[in-house]
């Protein structure tokens, strides 16, 4: 008696080796199509976070304008005795929280590479290679 009609003996049809490389190509590309979108994805987060940190650069530099705005009228109060204590009062607070908040923000920017993406890209090409050599055997 013969042995199974598909040549393979184990009870799984024989594949050629042209389909096998079709179907790790198909399963290629949809591996990048979905890095694709997972970075997309990194990217979007990282602009949403960067666009808060701008805006607190902003909202600093608005109040250090601010400040500069109350210093001018308050170096023309020094000339009056009694009143620069109060301009140099919000001159002051006006320069810290200024400051503390333009801080802020510089320390929120993050500009970096999407972590996430970066291993899975190198996940999916220990993949693909594997998936190539055991096609090529």
């Amino acid at each position: 008696m013969a042995g199974p009609a598909n040549g393979a003996g184990n009870g799984r049809p024989k594949v050629k080796s042209g389909e096998l490389a079709a179907e790790v190509v198909q399963d290629a590309q949809r591996l990048i199509s979905l890095e694709v979108a997972l970075a997309k994805q990194e990217l979007k987060e990282l602009a949403m976070a960067n666009a808060i940190a701008a805006g607190m650069v902003a909202a600093g530099g608005l109040l250090v304008m601010l400040a500069l705005l109350v210093a001018v009228p308050s170096l023309i109060m020094v000339l009056v005795p009694q009143h620069w204590v109060a301009a140099a009062v919000w001159v002051v607070a006006y320069l810290v929280v200024g400051l503390l908040v333009g801080l802020l923000g510089k320390a929120r920017f993050q500009v970096r590479l999407p972590r996430k993406t970066l291993a899975s890209l190198k996940e999916n090409k220990e993949w693909a290679l594997r998936q190539i050599r055991s096609t090529v055997r």
